[in-house]
């Protein structure tokens, strides 16, 4: 086991308390002194700033702040303070080292995930479907509350796919009872009542066929129409907003035509056009575009060389870190058809996003981390920024993006920038991401609600970065 995972037990053990403990870091203020801020806003960032914390939020921001007594004063000279990270599109439970499986969906592995999330400075997550009620339930009422260490948790209870469909219970070993798969729209009407009377913060659907992009690929059955315009329709006059899965620009119209909310994938198999820009403009339906998902697919098989970077190691559990090291595992993904459609998938959700952003579109930001093994939470989240700006749009946009407007997506009103009163969820970095979105990855400090939390670099040095 890596020294990284040991010492993210032991953090873990350490922070398993009562929450009266979990809380007493936030009963003394903190102020953090002379560090380059960027807000989250889009705003140019600002050097020598101050941010005082007190009661677990963003009292005040500025120069020379005033410090109450017994106040705890760090020196950040040379780092940036950003807003913690938001992920509008991931999972959890769904995966323990390299399997996916309804196993999976416990408690503690639950809890893992959200830990790691933390301190990879990930600090609200949404996991879109695929859970169970009243466990799902019974933990975001927590996380809320922030009765557990983690991240804080929003998301879709059960979610709906279509029968034999997508999602696939062989190939990710789901249990029935994680998916509605109704035949009918009276069935659909009733999967979103269920979902609906459990307090779900979303409707997720599925509606693809599996095909990705791969030539001659056999799909799985997709959702026929009057279903999904049947759960749209019942979600709406429940008041609950409706995310969906899709990867082909037929799709996302026929969706964004029927109301859907929010496309909870970027469109990978063609540009989107000016009637799909015009619909989605006209009803104000959001945009999440996972990047990291498609290049997940090949890229560690692509880069053992990462292995050696601390940052990517803290998030690995010994058996993914011993598949990423086997070269027939490597050279097996290399061959697959799936990593060359995967590689134009990406390409195409690139360009794709940025027709969108330069259009206007109301943009959050996800991975679809947690839902399969190399989908790497917390990690995804930091590629997904490299793989933006990648994309091009500059660093200030694109933690923009993972931050106001990832909130601002899932209508979340106290987090997300750097301002008085907003939750001091902050992550601090070495050097400066407004000028090169690799120091995102020089995490030394996370601090949630006001508590800090180590982050996978702290007490390391600071790696030089990885190749893009």
């Amino acid at each position: 086991m890596s020294c990284y995972r040991l010492a993210l037990i032991a953090l873990l053990t350490g922070l398993f308390t009562t929450p009266a403990v979990a809380h007493a870091a936030t009963d003394r203020p903190v102020l953090l002194r002379h560090a380059t801020v960027i807000d989250g806003t889009g705003s140019a960032a600002q050097d020598n700033t101050d941010i005082l914390i007190r009661d677990g939020h963003i009292a005040a921001i500025g120069r020379n702040l005033h410090a109450p007594a017994h106040t705890r004063k760090i020196d950040l000279t040379g780092q940036t303070v950003l807003p913690g990270l938001i992920s509008d599109h991931s999972h959890v439970g769904q995966v323990s080292g390299t399997q996916n499986g309804e196993v999976n969906y416990t408690r503690a592995n639950i809890l893992s995930a959200l830990a790691q999330y933390e301190h990879y400075g990930v600090l609200t997550v949404t996991a879109l479907g695929l859970n169970r009620s009243p466990l799902f339930d019974d933990m975001r009422r927590e996380q809320h509350a922030g009765l557990n260490p983690g991240a804080d948790l929003f998301g879709v209870d059960q979610g709906i796919g279509a029968p034999d469909g997508v999602p696939p219970e062989n190939m990710f070993h789901l249990g029935a009872d994680q998916v509605f798969r109704p035949t009918t729209p009276d069935e659909a009407r009733a999967a979103v009542n269920k979902m609906a009377d459990e307090d779900t913060d979303l409707i997720k659907l599925w509606v693809d066929d599996f095909r990705n992009g791969v030539p001659k690929a056999h799909g799985l059955p997709k959702m026929r129409p009057e279903i999904y315009r049947a759960a749209i329709i019942q979600a709406h006059l429940r008041g609950k907003r409706v995310a969906a899965h899709i990867h082909d620009l037929s799709d996302a119209q026929a969706l964004v035509a029927a109301g859907v909310d929010i496309l909870a994938h970027g469109v990978r198999d063609k540009p989107v056009d000016p009637t799909l820009i015009s619909a989605m403009k006209k009803q104000g339906t959001g945009y999440i575009a996972t990047l990291d998902l498609d290049e997940a697919n090949y890229i560690f098989a692509e880069h053992p060389e990462w292995l050696d970077d601390p940052f990517l190691s803290y998030g690995l559990s010994p058996a993914l870190r011993q598949q990423f090291a086997d070269p027939a595992w490597r050279a097996k993904v290399l061959a697959a058809p799936l990593t060359e459609a995967s590689r134009k998938a990406l390409a195409m959700n690139m360009r794709n996003l940025m027709t969108l952003y330069q259009a206007g579109i109301a943009i959050g930001f996800g991975t679809d981390s947690g839902a399969t093994p190399t989908r790497i939470p917390g990690f995804a989240e930091h590629r997904e920024l490299r793989l933006s700006v990648m994309a091009g749009l500059t660093p200030l946009q694109a933690v923009a993006l993972a931050t106001s407007n990832a909130a601002r997506l899932m209508q979340l009103s106290d987090r997300g920038t750097i301002a008085p009163g907003q939750m001091a969820d902050l992550m601090v970095v070495t050097g400066n991401p407004a000028q090169d979105i690799t120091a995102i990855d020089h995490l030394t400090q996370v601090w949630h609600r006001g508590r800090q939390v180590p982050g996978p670099l702290a007490g390391q040095p600071v790696p030089s970065a990885r190749p893009d």
